[in-house]
């Protein structure tokens, strides 16, 4: 793609050079959940091989993917994000967020979902799909935690839009995010006895995060998601509330192998959706 002379200071006409067209867009997508190995990434979007080795290319030239040897005979690379790949992140999970709302929605602003939107149905197909692996994200400490925990033999991972925020619009599901962190509190002697444990992740910084855990006294990790790693590798539902993207309320179910087995989505009954994730997660447990 030719930059017009107009735009050379244009950042927009910049990082759409970079970007391309929407096959350079789902690539990365696609890098985003893990599928880092041409012949996954081929799969998933369902692009000739030809086609896929150039977009490959434009990419690593333009410095937001580095190849990664992983095999010598043949030679075999896998297509990892740099740092600015990385930071591309918030800007695909904006066009998710925006697509979501205004293409495959009716336009409304919610911390929820219908169970016949298309939010719904991307949360339930990640059943039996595995978490990329090496997934952390910046505890409350500043050092990064595993998202699956390494010790336990089943992870429950709950999502919630955020703690502690006024939230001055009327946003339909937003509200409940201290009371969940609570009875996860509650909980917990439960799900440590099931040898099960548990992460509670926003987009809220990790400070933020802190302060909520020691007020509340959290003895689980709460997770930062502000860079957006987890809502680009899962294609979590997000919405726009408070001045940032924030994550909608769901509860993934995870195995020691890292695959998701259960998704409560949407979470509309707190109480009966912790309870819920004890059960599911206990039965996971046993499983293992």
């Amino acid at each position: 793609m030719r930059m017009h002379n107009a735009d050379e200071t244009c950042g927009i006409a910049g990082a759409a050079v970079v970007l391309g067209d929407w096959w350079n867009v789902l690539v990365l997508r696609e890098i985003a959940r893990g599928h880092v190995r041409f012949d996954a990434l081929a799969a998933e979007i369902g692009l000739s091989r030809n086609v896929l080795t150039e977009r490959l290319g434009r990419l690593v030239a333009h410095g937001v993917l580095r190849r990664s040897l992983y095999q010598r005979r043949p030679v075999r690379y896998e297509y990892v994000l740099t740092d600015a790949g990385r930071a591309l992140l918030p800007l695909l999970v904006a066009m998710q967020d925006w697509g979501d709302r205004w293409i495959l929605g009716d336009g409304s602003l919610t911390a929820t979902a219908d169970t016949d939107s298309a939010e719904h149905a991307r949360v339930h197909a990640l059943t039996d799909t595995r978490l990329p692996e090496d997934l952390q994200l910046p505890g409350t400490q500043g050092a990064d935690v595993p998202v699956v925990s390494p010790d336990a033999a089943a992870t429950v991972l709950f999502t919630y839009p955020g703690t502690g925020v006024d939230w001055n619009e009327e946003i339909r599901g937003v509200h409940g995010c201290t009371l969940e962190n609570r009875l996860f509190r509650d909980a917990w002697p439960a799900f440590r006895r099931a040898g099960v444990d548990i992460r509670g992740i926003s987009t809220q910084l990790p400070n933020e995060q802190a302060e909520f855990a020691r007020a509340e006294d959290i003895p689980y990790p709460l997770l930062s998601d502000a860079h957006h790693q987890l809502d680009a590798a899962l294609r979590l539902p997000t919405f726009r509330g408070a001045g940032r993207l924030r994550h909608k309320r769901l509860i993934l179910i995870i195995d020691a192998e890292r695959a998701v087995r259960h998704a409560l989505f949407p979470v509309d009954d707190i109480p009966h959706a912790v309870a819920e994730s004890l059960r599911l997660a206990e039965g996971c447990a046993r499983g293992a």
